[in-house]
């Protein structure tokens, strides 16, 4: 069920007096993101576009802009609406399996090279931008967020999936950072799946943040697919794995594993791990 709250006042938390090297950071996230092909796990989660996309009421002939798109769900998702889509991330290997896919079903998608913390684009210039699972990892919180809301109109809306930090995928995360510490000074990621945080994130800027907790179900054949699969093609799994010793890496390995079991709900008969989402949307206040 959609719950509607407004939106409280406020910024994005402080990060103190030392600020990260974003730079770095960034660019260290580009070839996470750009190692193995995340294409072959994007295809799965193609129904978190559609669904969002409807959440967010995308009407035939609106602008859309996809932020971190990668290999384009919630590109597709929009276009399938009729929607005039620019789809944009910062890996341009992703960028192409998006427009392959976009190609093979016949649809007209303008695809841009561009970071989610510096969009390319005039103030205002879309009446919808959307972001799943996307934005939520560019490592400047306030920055991205202000540049969303910056490139739509008055009174348009940004529309956004994010992982929960409860969920498997934020038990994951934890586990990663685990083995394999994240950056000082880096905010979570896992802070854009909950209602607080995106109050705090959009403030005044926001007339209301309508948001609904759902679940993505992981499908496989067993816990050694799974990872086998994220192994290869996972950016974050995949570079985490390559930075360990074999030490390193069989004690990731078992905890991943002891995870997907924990969280399994098939029996044993195959694999389906429910994970949840904050799916939200943001409407933007007129001035």
């Amino acid at each position: 069920m959609d719950k509607t709250t407004q939106s409280a006042p406020g910024a994005a938390p402080g990060r103190g007096a030392a600020q990260p090297d974003y730079a770095a950071i960034k660019a260290r996230q580009q070839a996470a993101w750009a190692s193995g092909d995340f294409a072959v796990v994007g295809v799965t989660l193609q129904i978190v576009g559609e669904t969002l996309a409807e959440m967010a009421d995308i009407r035939a002939g609106e602008s859309v802009l996809d932020v971190a798109a990668g290999n384009g769900n919630a590109t597709l998702a929009a276009a399938h609406r009729f929607a005039r889509v620019t789809s944009t991330d910062y890996v341009p290997a992703l960028l192409e399996k998006g427009r392959a896919r976009a190609a093979a079903e016949g649809l007209s998608i303008d695809f841009r090279e561009a970071d989610a913390e510096n969009l390319p684009f005039a103030n205002g210039s879309f009446d919808v931008a959307i972001s799943t699972y996307g934005v939520m990892f560019a490592p400047d919180h306030g920055r991205s967020a202000s540049e969303l809301l910056r490139v739509v109109r008055d009174g348009g809306r940004i529309a956004l999936s994010s992982w929960t930090p409860d969920s498997f995928v934020g038990q994951l995360f934890k586990a990663i950072g685990k083995a394999v510490p994240p950056p000082a000074g880096v905010m979570s990621p896992l802070l854009w799946g909950t209602e607080a945080y995106l109050g705090e994130l959009f403030g005044d800027a926001a007339a209301d943040i309508r948001t609904a907790r759902r679940h993505f179900n992981f499908r496989y054949t067993s816990a050694a697919h799974w990872l086998q699969v994220f192994r290869d093609f996972y950016g974050p799994v995949n570079k985490a794995f390559g930075a360990l010793d074999g030490h390193g890496q069989a004690l990731l390995e078992h905890d991943i594993l002891e995870l997907l079991e924990r969280f399994n709900t098939a029996d044993g008969a195959s694999l389906v791990v429910p994970s949840e989402y904050l799916d939200a949307v943001i409407v933007k206040r007129s001035a």
